[in-house]
C-alpha cells in the first residue's frame, strides 16, 4: 500500500529550516460586533489535551482580558472520557460552544451532527493558508476545521536505566520489547521501577498510542481497517497483544495499570519509575513543564513486530478546534477560533514543543522547539499520513477492551480476532 508522504517531507524540511523569528502577539477582536456593549457573551471550549493545558490556559486568559467584543471564554478540561462526557452533553442540550476534534472523533462528531461548518466565515486568506484535508477537517465540500498541528508516535525510554540495565538501544522488534522489559525491571527493583506501562485505565487510549502504532509500523491499518482488501482484519494485531500479555505476565509492567491514566503515567515516568512506554510527540513539551523530568529520557522509533518496517508511523493531525452546531454565539466562537488560530499563536506552539505544525506559512517561518527531547521526535522516513480509516458502529464489545480483556484474563486469542472481524 502506498502511504503519500509529500505533505510530510515539505512540512519536516520547513520545520528544521525554520526562522528563528520572534513571536508575536496577536490582535485582538475589532469592535462592532453586535454584541451588547456591557453584556458578557460566554461560551464554553472543551478539550481532552492536557499537554498543553498551561499554554492554554495563558492564551485564553490573554483573549478574555484584550477581546474588545466582551467575549468570555471558560475552558473545560476533560480526561479519557472526553467523548462520552460530549454525547451526555447533546442530551442534556448544554453542548460545549468550542470543541477540540482530534482525526479519530471528527469524523463521528460530524455524523452525529455535533459540529457547525465554518466556511461563512473563512476568508480567503484563510482558505488559503489552512490546507483542505478530507475526511479529516473537510465533510462533503465544507470545512469544519482547521489544522494546526500534527504529532509524531516514539518509544519514551528512561536512559539512566537503560544504562543501569546495560541496555545499548532500544528495542526494535516486539521480542526486543519483552526481553528489555525484563532487564529494565531487573535493574530497577531496588528504586521500585519497572520496564514498561501503558495507560490502561482507557484501553483505547494505551493502544491507541501503542499497539496501533507497532501495527502501523508493520504494515496493518492501525485501527484493524485493512484497506487492500476494505474490510476489518485484527490478525496482525495478534503478537503484539501477545508480547503485551507476556511483559504484564512476567512481572515486567507497572503494578495498576488497570487503573491508570496518561498523566499519573507520566507522573510516574517523569520520576524515574518507568523504563519506557510508547506515545505521542506531545511528551517533548509535558516533561518540559506539566511534569518536568527528573531523569535523562529520550524517544526513539517504535518497534516492529519482527524489526521489518513495512508500513509507516501514523502522522496525526489536520484539525484542532470546532464549532458546535448547538452553540448560541456561533459569531463569538468564530472570533474565539480567530485569535487561536492566529499565525502568532500557532507559531509559538510549535516553538514551545506542543506539536509539529501543518500549516505551511507557520512551519515556514517557526523556529524548531527548543525543548528536550524533541529531535526524537521529528519527522523520519518512517512516518507517513495513513488513509482515513472508516468510521462504523460497533456491535458487541470494542477491539480494545477485547485485547486488554485477554491481557488480563487470557482466553483464545484466535477466537477473539475471528469475533472482532
Amino acid at each position: 500500500m502506498k502511504i503519500s508522504k509529500k505533505f510530510l517531507i515539505s512540512a519536516m524540511l520547513l520545520v528544521i529550516t525554520g526562522s528563528l523569528a520572534a513571536c508575536s502577539s496577536p490582535k485582538s477582536s475589532d469592535p462592532g460586533s453586535g454584541t451588547e456593549a456591557n453584556a458578557k457573551t460566554k461560551i464554553t471550549y472543551w478539550t481532552g489535551d492536557r499537554h498543553d493545558s498551561e499554554f492554554v490556559k495563558e492564551t485564553i486568559n490573554t483573549f478574555n482580558q484584550t477581546n474588545t467584543d466582551n467575549i468570555e471564554v471558560e475552558l473545560v478540561i476533560k480526561g479519557d472520557d472526553f467523548d462520552q462526557a460530549l454525547d451526555m452533553s447533546y442530551q442534556t442540550s448544554e453542548p460545549p460552544d468550542v470543541i477540540r476534534v482530534k482525526e479519530n472523533t471528527i469524523q463521528t462528531f460530524y455524523k452525529k451532527g455535533f459540529l457547525s461548518p465554518i466556511d461563512e466565515f473563512l476568508t480567503d486568506e484563510m482558505k488559503e493558508k489552512f490546507p483542505v484535508m478530507e475526511d479529516l477537517n473537510s465533510f462533503e465540500g465544507k470545512r469544519y476545521s482547521l489544522p494546526n498541528y500534527g504529532t509524531t508516535m516514539r518509544l519514551i525510554y528512561n536512559k539512566e536505566l537503560f544504562e543501569k540495565a546495560g541496555i545499548e538501544h532500544p528495542p526494535t522488534t516486539l521480542d526486543e520489547l519483552v526481553e528489555t522489559a525484563k532487564k529494565l525491571t531487573e535493574a530497577g527493583k531496588a528504586s521500585g521501577a519497572y520496564g514498561f506501562a501503558q495507560n490502561f485505565k482507557s484501553p483505547s487510549s494505551a493502544f491507541g498510542r501503542s499497539a496501533r502504532v507497532i501495527a502501523e509500523v508493520s504494515g496493518f491499518g492501525g485501527f484493524g481497517y485493512d484497506f487492500k482488501t476494505a474490510r476489518y482484519d485484527f490478525s496482525g494485531f495478534k503478537p503484539i497483544i501477545e508480547a503485551f500479555k507476556k511483559i504484564k505476565e512476567d512481572g515486567s509492567m507497572l503494578p495498576g495499570v488497570e487503573s491508570l491514566d496518561i498523566d499519573p503515567l507520566r507522573a510516574q515516568f517523569a520520576e524515574g519509575k518507568i523504563g519506557m512506554y510508547l506515545s505521542f510527540s506531545a511528551e517533548a513539551g509535558v516533561y518540559q513543564s506539566q511534569f518536568p523530568a527528573k531523569i535523562d529520557w529520550a524517544a526513539a522509533p517504535v518497534p516492529s513486530i519482527n524489526g521489518q518496517f513495512n508500513g509507516a508511523s501514523g502522522f496525526l493531525g489536520g484539525q484542532w478546534l470546532a464549532i458546535s452546531s448547538k452553540s448560541e454565539h456561533k459569531e463569538a466562537a468564530w472570533k474565539f477560533l480567530t485569535y487561536m488560530y492566529d499565525e502568532s499563536i500557532l507559531k509559538q506552539y510549535q516553538e514551545k514543543g506542543f506539536g509539529i505544525s501543518m500549516v505551511p506559512s507557520v512551519s515556514a517561518v517557526a523556529a524548531k522547539p527548543e525543548v528536550k527531547g524533541i529531535d526524537g521526535f521529528l519527522p523520519n522516513q518512517y512516518d507517513g499520513v495513513w488513509p482515513v480509516y472508516p468510521s462504523v458502529p460497533v456491535q458487541g464489545i470494542k477491539s480494545d477492551d477485547a485485547f486488554f480483556s485477554y491481557m488480563l484474563s487470557g482466553g483464545d486469542l484466535d477466537s477473539i480476532i475471528s469475533d472482532l472481524n
